[in-house]
């Protein structure tokens, strides 16, 4: 079967594309680079003539709200719509635990994507899942200098190969709407995260919490992030994930 992956050449989208073929389908990649761009809305109807599947991991490193809104209101409607223009019968997106609990900008685009992806007419699936492990490197990649200031978040974090194989068996399945919440094996804090990536790779940065302002600060640091249900779990922990390839490659890119 031909399955869509919308921002497949991105870091998670590689992923998605990796367990598509695992699973013995014929990945259909949506990027600007391949002709399909989900903002302008061009070249969607043709890459996706003829897939009945279609598993959207588009992504944008803003965390201001209104062009997160921006960005998945306008993609996710135009991804939907030539859906349903062609035939597409099940629409799998990924979007994150705690969206609808802590008010980050990010999260508001996140929970304008879920709104379209749920009430719309192609049939669907919305897999909510915990920050990945890479989400430590990106902290200390955008906060350079020998002081890392982290902010006070608790999370259950998950390795992301593990979330990109759930998408691709909920997208091998009948459209659930919301799926159970996805999350990794441990809660961790992410100052902790943090100090012991800076181990692993001998360098000497010092870590200083920092609680982020207001409501959302406090549902960061006091559980806002974290699943309110049972669920498919990761296996890997964070310090297997350490010693693994992923690890050494991170660049700091997730979502």
């Amino acid at each position: 079967m031909r399955i869509a992956v919308a921002g497949g050449t991105g870091w998670v989208g590689r992923l998605v594309v990796n367990a598509v073929r695992a699973a013995g389908h014929e990945p259909v990649i949506l990027a600007r680079s391949t002709g399909a761009d989900l903002i302008r809305g061009s070249g969607l109807d043709e890459a996706l003539t003829g897939v009945p599947v279609v598993i959207d991991v588009s992504n944008t490193s803003t965390i201001n709200r209104k062009k997160s809104e921006d960005f998945f209101g306008t993609a996710t409607t135009n991804l939907l719509s030539a859906g349903q223009r062609v035939g597409v019968r099940h629409h799998v997106a990924l979007s994150v635990v705690g969206a609808d609990r802590v008010n980050w900008g990010y999260y508001a685009g996140k929970r304008r994507q879920e709104k379209l992806v749920l009430d719309g007419a192609v049939p669907a699936t919305v897999l909510r899942s915990t920050q990945f492990y890479e989400l430590a490197a990106q902290m200390l990649a955008t906060i350079p200098g020998p002081i890392a200031v982290v902010p006070q978040m608790l999370m259950q974090p998950i390795a992301a190969h593990e979330v990109a194989n759930c998408l691709v068996d909920l997208a091998l399945a009948d459209p659930a709407g919301r799926a159970p919440e996805i999350a990794g094996p441990q809660q961790l804090r992410m100052p902790d995260m943090a100090r012991h990536l800076l181990r692993t790779r001998g360098s000497h940065r010092v870590v200083l919490p920092v609680r982020l302002p207001g409501a959302t600060g406090r549902a960061m640091a006091g559980g806002g992030l974290l699943p309110t249900a049972l669920g498919p779990r990761g296996t890997q922990t964070f310090d297997q994930w350490l010693a693994s390839p992923a690890a050494q490659n991170a660049t700091g890119r997730t979502r």
